[in-house]
C-alpha cells in the first residue's frame, strides 16, 4: 500500500541468508541500522537526559545551533531510537520550528538525503571511526550520517558542513561526542563519494557493490532485481531501480471528481500529472497550505495510488448498477476509498470501507468526508467479512498489507526496518484478504488486488495460486489494457506476468479467452511507487454462457 504506516510488523534484519554482506566499511549486519548496539568504550552511559546535562555543566553555553540541521536531527533521532517515519514526524517539527522557503527545504533534504543513504554512510563512517557504525551512540550516529551526507552528496561548503553539524551535537550531547563527531567527520571529507565508494566496495562483487552504493540491503537488492525478471523485465534495470528510489517523490494531488475541477486545480497548484486522469503534481510549497487539501475536495495521493482505484472503476463488471455497492477491504487512510466515494457520488453507488484499526478507520472517514452520505466505515477484520457478506459487492478492493518495497523512495527508512522473514508472516494475511474479498464479488463483478510491492511472493505467486484455487470460478482480467484506457498509454508498458490458464481469461467479442495478465508500476519507468494490480472478475452465469467484457 502506498500510504503511510500501511506496513505493519516488519523490521530490520540481516540478508534472507543470515549473513551480513560486507565491503571494506560495511556494517555487520549488513543494514545501516544500527539501532540495537552494546556499550563502546563508555560512549554509552548513562540515559540521553543525563548526557545532556553532563554536557551543559561541563563546558561553557554552546553557540545555538543551525536551525535546519538541529530539526533534521532530531528527526534522524526520532527514527532510529523510537522507530518514527520521517514523513509523519518531519512536517509538524517543521511547522514548529516556524521555518518556510530554502529552512524547511533544507531540512527536508538533510533528513530524507541521510535516511536514503544511511547504508552506504554507515560503510563510510565505520571507516573513519575506526568502529563499527553500529557500536556508535545512536544521537551521536545520527549526527555523523548527517554531516557525510552534507559532504558527500550536497554542495554545502565542507567547513559549514563540519562546524554546524558538530554545532549540533555539542549543543545536545558532552564535548567528547563533538569532538568524536569533528575528528570523523574530518576524516570523511578528505575523500569525495567516488573514493568512498571505491574503498568500501573492495572486495564486493558487483552486484553486492551496487547494493551498498545504492544504500540498500542485500536482500532487497535481490528480491528487486528477481522482480524485475519475473515481471517481464531487464533484471539489468536494477541500477535504475534503486536510483529511482534514491530519487525524491513528487508531490502529488488527487483532484477528486465532482468536489474540485482537475484542470483549475493544476492551473493554481502545480501541473496535471501525466498518466493519471485525476492527478496534479504539486509545483512547490506545502500540500497542507492547498484550500481544496485543506477542505477534503483534494487529496495527497501518489499516482500510482491514483490509478490502480481508477482500473477497479474502469474494469467491466455487468453487476454493477445504479444502486450498487462497492467494498475496500483495506481502507485506512482513505486515499483509494475517496476516489471510489467520488465515483460512487457521481454514479448513484454506495460504499463500505473496512479497516481493523479504529484510528484508521477514523482516517478514511476525514479522508472521505467531502462524500460522506455515501461511505460507510467500519472497524472489522476484513478477513471474516467475506464469508459474512458473501456476493454482495460488484466492486471490491483489497489493497493489502505488504512490505512496502515500492515505495521506498516515500519512506527510506523502512528499508532498514523490513527483512525478508516478514513476507512469511504477509504472505498468509495477504492469501486470507484475496480469498474473503473474492468471496464479497457479486456475481458479474470485479475485485482489484493491489500492492506497493512488486516482490514476487507478495504478487504474482498470491494471485496465480487463488487462480489455480478457484478455477472456472474466477476471471482473470487484462490489467494493463484497462490502465492503457485510463492513462492513454501503450498496455504493453504496463504488462507483468500472465495469471491463470487461457481458459481463465476474459471472452473476446468474437468468443475467444486469451489469457489475463496482471500489472506493474515502477517507480524507474512510470514515476510512480511501485503498485501491482490483478483484476478478477466472477462469472456472472456458467463459465461458457459469460457476456463478453
Amino acid at each position: 500500500m502506498s500510504e503511510p504506516n500501511r506496513h505493519r510488523g516488519a523490521h530490520g534484519g540481516p540478508d534472507d541468508a543470515g549473513r551480513p554482506h560486507r565491503g571494506r566499511g560495511a556494517p555487520r549486519d549488513g543494514s545501516g541500522r544500527g539501532d540495537r548496539r552494546p556499550r563502546d568504550r563508555g560512549e554509552r552511559s548513562g540515559s540521553r537526559g543525563e548526557r545532556r546535562a553532563e554536557g551543559r555543566e561541563s563546558a561553557p553555553r554552546a553557540p545555538r545551533p543551525n536551525l535546519p540541521r538541529q530539526v533534521a536531527w532530531e528527526v534522524l533521532c526520532d527514527v532510529a531510537e523510537r522507530d518514527a517515519y520521517a514523513n509523519l514526524v518531519l512536517p509538524g517539527r517543521i511547522a514548529r520550528a516556524h521555518m518556510q522557503g530554502p529552512d524547511a527545504g533544507m531540512t527536508t533534504e538533510l533528513t530524507y538525503g541521510t535516511l536514503r543513504a544511511q547504508g552506504f554512510y554507515d560503510a563510510i563512517i565505520s571507516v573513519a571511526a575506526d568502529r563499527p557504525a553500529e557500536s556508535i551512540d545512536l544521537p551521536v550516529l545520527a549526527a555523523m550520517r548527517m554531516g557525510a551526507h552534507q559532504l558527500l552528496s550536497t554542495r554545502i561548503a565542507p567547513h559549514a558542513a563540519v562546524k554546524e553539524t558538530v554545532g549540533v551535537i555539542r549543543a545536545s550531547a558532552s564535548s567528547r561526542a563533538a569532538g568524536f563527531v569533528n575528528a570523523v567527520l574530518r576524516r570523511i571529507g578528505e575523500r569525495d563519494r567516488a573514493e568512498w565508494a571505491a574503498l568500501v566496495t573492495e572486495g564486493l562483487d558487483e552486484r553486492d557493490a551496487l547494493a551498498l552504493t545504492a544504500s540498500h540491503p542485500q536482500w532487497i537488492a535481490r528480491a528487486l532485481r528477481q522482480a524485475l525478471s519475473a515481471h517481464g523485465r531487464d533484471p539489468e534495470e536494477l541500477g535504475d531501480l534503486l536510483a529511482a528510489d534514491n530519487t525524491p517523490a513528487a508531490v502529488c494531488l488527487t483532484a477528486l471528481p465532482g468536489a474540485v475541477d482537475r484542470d483549475a486545480l493544476a492551473r493554481a497548484v502545480g501541473e496535471p500529472t501525466p498518466l493519471s486522469p485525476i492527478g496534479v503534481a504539486l509545483s512547490g510549497g506545502s500540500p497542507a497550505a492547498v484550500p481544496e487539501v485543506a477542505q477534503g475536495r483534494a487529496r495527497v495521493q501518489d499516482e500510482g495510488s491514483q490509478l490502480v482505484a481508477l482500473a477497479l472503476l474502469g474494469a467491466a463488471a455487468p453487476a454493477d448498477r445504479p444502486g450498487s455497492a462497492w467494498l475496500d477491504m483495506c481502507a485506512g487512510p482513505g486515499g483509494k476509498t475517496a476516489i471510489l466515494a467520488a465515483a460512487a457520488q457521481r454514479d448513484d453507488r454506495a460504499v463500505e470501507a473496512l479497516d481493523s484499526s479504529e484510528h484508521r478507520a477514523d482516517l478514511v472517514r476525514d479522508s472521505t468526508r467531502a462524500f460522506a452520505d455515501r461511505v460507510r466505515v467500519d472497524t472489522a477484520d476484513a478477513r471474516e467479512f467475506g464469508a459474512a457478506h458473501p456476493g454482495e459487492y460488484a466492486r471490491v478492493l483489497v489493497d493489502v498489507p505488504c512490505s512496502g518495497l515500492g515505495a521506498l523512495r516515500r519512506r527510506p527508512e523502512a528499508r532498514w526496518r523490513r527483512s525478508a522473514a516478514d513476507l512469511g508472516g504477509l504472505g498468509p494475511i495477504q492469501r486470507d484478504l484475496l480469498a474473503a474479498g473474492f468471496d464479497a464479488v457479486a456475481p458479474g463483478g470485479v475485485l482489484a488486488y493491489t500492492t506497493c510491492s512488486p516482490h514476487l511472493a507478495e504478487t504474482l505467486l498470491v494471485v496465480g495460486d487463488f487462480a489455480r484455487k478457484r478455477g472456472a470460478d474466477v476471471e482473470v482480467l487484462d490489467a494493463p489494457e484497462v490502465l492503457a484506457e485510463v492513462t492513454g498509454e501503450p498496455a504493453a508498458s504496463f504488462a507483468s506476468g500472465s495469471v491463470g490458464t487461457p481458459e481463465q481469461g476474459a471472452r473476446a467479442a468474437d468468443g475467444t479467452r486469451a489469457q489475463g495478465r496482471a500489472a506493474q508500476l515502477w517507480p524507474h519507468v512510470h514515476g510512480t511507487d511501485g503498485m501491482f494490480l490483478t483484476l478478477l472478475r466472477k462469472p456472472a452465469a456458467a463459465p461458457d454462457a459469460q457476456e463478453a467484457p
